[in-house]
């Protein structure tokens, strides 16, 4: 059997242990592995070729993706979705593998269901967001990333008794940023889920952390954001209304590159080769994930579900802690 492999969307560390994992799992049982280079784009364009095992040796340590990835506008367009399962066929490949976050999969399952490619998705992104699993690679990286920065941002705070807005990366979901708001000590956290998120509870945090004799503070903001804009926006906002002694970060994509931890190469090395397991069976239709430290398969159709969001409890205790 032919199977295929991409990764697609936002690169996240650990796709590359995943994809050397596949790879070495195909060819221990027999199958040969195609690399298609540039996601859903380079499935269209028919950029692939074989992965020999040997092709995959020292990526395990790297970050990003050998096989590139790109952002496919075109696959929303059913035509074009024919055309990416047109081109599976000319080429033999009878499975794939898709390494990516919710968009990716959303493809996947679309594939799936319309021209009936045997899909397995492997969660990749940094954003921790997608529905029926606690754990996607990159995100554990991503988190140790931004709290090695804002420690290093707290020791400026304090040296100048000054407010710093750390932002991290999240458009849609405050997962990394809840996350490491409580990682890294910070005394408020805004994200777009938060029952709280707005600017007026932010003020009435820093004014009470004030009254409490803190002198300098560190708020993560999620660049999704609902309070009226990204830490910049809210950064002008707060020195126009209460001429705050402040300065605005934006880790950006450093978080998104970098040696992938342990965790997420051991995760990726564990999801790899586990689709080609599946797909070695005939299952097909499912993605991975991770459940109370068990390894779970999910259906495709599970990613149509909302996508979940940071646990109420650890927003509340962001300003707890910061006591």
């Amino acid at each position: 059997m032919k199977i295929g492999i991409l990764t697609s969307g936002g690169d996240a560390p650990g796709m590359n242990a995943a994809i050397r994992a596949a790879v070495r799992q195909a060819d221990a049982q027999g199958h040969e592995a195609w690399g298609i280079y540039r996601g859903y784009q380079g499935l269209l364009e028919g950029d692939m070729e074989p992965l020999p095992s040997r092709s995959c040796a020292n990526i395990l340590q790297r970050g990003g993706t050998i096989l590139h990835t790109a952002r496919c506008l075109e696959f929303h367009d059913p035509v074009y979705r024919a055309k990416a399962a047109a081109n599976l066929k000319a080429a033999g490949i009878e499975a794939l593998v898709v390494i990516g976050g919710d968009g990716s999969f959303h493809a996947a399952e679309l594939l799936l269901r319309e021209h009936d490619v045997a899909c397995a998705g492997i969660p990749g992104t940094i954003d921790n967001d997608l529905p029926g699993t606690e754990r996607t690679l990159g995100f554990d990286t991503a988190l140790n990333t931004a709290v090695e920065a804002i420690d290093r941002i707290r020791d400026t705070a304090s040296s100048h008794g000054r407010l710093f807005l750390v932002e991290v990366m999240g458009r849609s979901s405050g997962m990394l940023a809840v996350h490491t708001a409580i990682a890294c000590g910070a005394e408020a956290v805004l994200y777009p889920e938060s029952p709280d998120d707005s600017y007026e509870a932010l003020v009435t945090q820093l004014n009470a952390n004030w009254l409490r004799g803190k002198r300098s503070s560190v708020v993560v903001v999620a660049e999704g954001d609902a309070t009226g804009g990204r830490a910049m926006a809210v950064g002008e906002r707060l020195k126009r209304d209460h001429t705050l002694d402040l300065r605005v970060v934006v880790l950006g994509h450093v978080q998104r590159g970098g040696s992938p931890s342990a965790l997420d190469r051991i995760w990726g090395s564990r999801w790899g080769a586990e689709a080609v397991r599946r797909l070695d069976r005939g299952e097909r239709g499912f993605y991975l994930g991770e459940v109370a430290g068990a390894l779970v398969a999910q259906p495709l159709s599970r990613i149509l579900e909302p996508q979940p969001v940071p646990p109420s409890d650890l927003g509340r205790l962001v300003s707890i802690l910061a006591r």
